[in-house]
Order: structure tokens, then sequence, then C-alpha cells
């Protein structure tokens, strides 16, 4: 009786254990991970579940916790993992963020959504229509933009908007006036003045 005890208890012992990941297999239906939990005790070929809709692929290193079925050692799932070196860290109560060990994370602050780069390229791809709904404006701070197709405003544009520009539709309106002085058509200093130009824009 005292030996089924301590078996059971032996059993109940080794359900949950931490370790360190090694190598990761991402190749299949579901990831499997070499983890070391002990000085001796590596294990291959382990399991590791994540949630439905997130995938990674943790670094070396990373912390793993583990739940044996039924106590076995050689039937462990990694269910939680912790890579120390990039966890972001001081988020306020009820924030969320993604991020990677290259620095690029998206957050969701107390104020907002903040998505960082970590100094590479961002890719949309695959989708017919992006729409942008702000109750405000869209603020572009780049040097320079460039569109393959053509732009189309229900408003004006302005040019130069920050130093005292025009729209174009201002502009349109200046050409569709304007004339020119056309000088020495008669004796004398007399000068004629053209008419507005015959094709407005």
């Amino acid at each position: 009786m005292i030996q089924q005890f301590e078996r059971l208890m032996n059993r109940v012992w080794m359900l949950v254990g931490r370790g360190k990941i090694g190598p990761v297999n991402d190749a299949g239906a579901i990831q499997v991970v070499q983890v070391q939990l002990g000085a001796s005790e590596v294990r291959d070929n382990t399991r590791r579940a994540a949630e439905y809709g997130f995938t990674s692929n943790p670094p070396s290193g990373t912390d793993a916790v583990l739940v044996f079925v039924g106590g076995d050692r050689s039937n462990g799932v990694i269910v939680a993992t912790n890579h120390q070196p990039s966890r972001l860290k001081g988020l306020l109560p009820g924030e969320v963020a993604i991020f990677d060990n290259q620095g690029q994370s998206i957050y969701l602050t107390r104020g907002g959504i903040v998505v960082n780069g970590a100094g590479l390229p961002m890719t949309v791809n695959n989708t017919p229509t992006i729409t942008v709904n702000a109750e405000a404006k869209v603020v572009l701070n780049t040097p320079e933009l460039n569109v393959a197709g053509q732009i189309n405003a229900g408003g004006d544009i302005t040019d130069n908007a920050d130093a005292g520009g025009k729209s174009m539709a201002q502009m349109r309106s200046i050409y569709n006036r304007h004339d020119h002085a056309v000088p020495n058509v008669q004796a004398g200093n007399s000068t004629a003045t053209s008419n507005p130009p015959n094709l407005q824009e």
C-alpha cells in the first residue's frame, strides 16, 4: 500500500516541469521541440501546443513549462514559453503586445495601438481593398510617397500646405481667368490684352 502511494505521489510530482527549449522543428502539423529539463535530461520531439490563430518559433534558450500526461516524462506537452531577453516589460494592466526578438512589435497600449517595425520593411499582400476610417485625418510622415496607379480625391489637393500653397481647384480657377499682355500691336505704346484661354481646365 505504501509503495502504491509513493508511486502515485511520484506521478503527481512528475505532472509539471520546467525546461529550456533547444532546436525546433516547425515543419509539421504540430511543432516539435527538443527541451532540456535538467543537467542530464533532454527530451526530443516534444510537442508544443499553441492557441488557435497564433504561432511562433521560440529561440533556443527560451523558458518552457511542460505538462506530462499521467506523469509520464516521455509524454510531455509544452504549454507555455517565455523568452526573457526579448519580453516587453512595463505593460500597464490590460495592455497586450505581440513581439519578437528583433524588436518588432504590435503594442495595444492604453492610449492606442503602436506598431514598431524595428527598422524592417512592412508589406501588405493579397487584398483587393484597404479601407482606413479616420475621423480627423491620416498623417504620413515620409520624405517621399510613391503611387503606382491613379489617385482619386473627393476634395481638394493642396501643395506646400504648410507654406501658403494652393489647391488644384484654386490653380485651375487662376489659370482659367488669366490673360497675357500683347505689346506693340498698335502704333505708339498702346498694349492689347488677350482673352482667357479657349480651352479651360
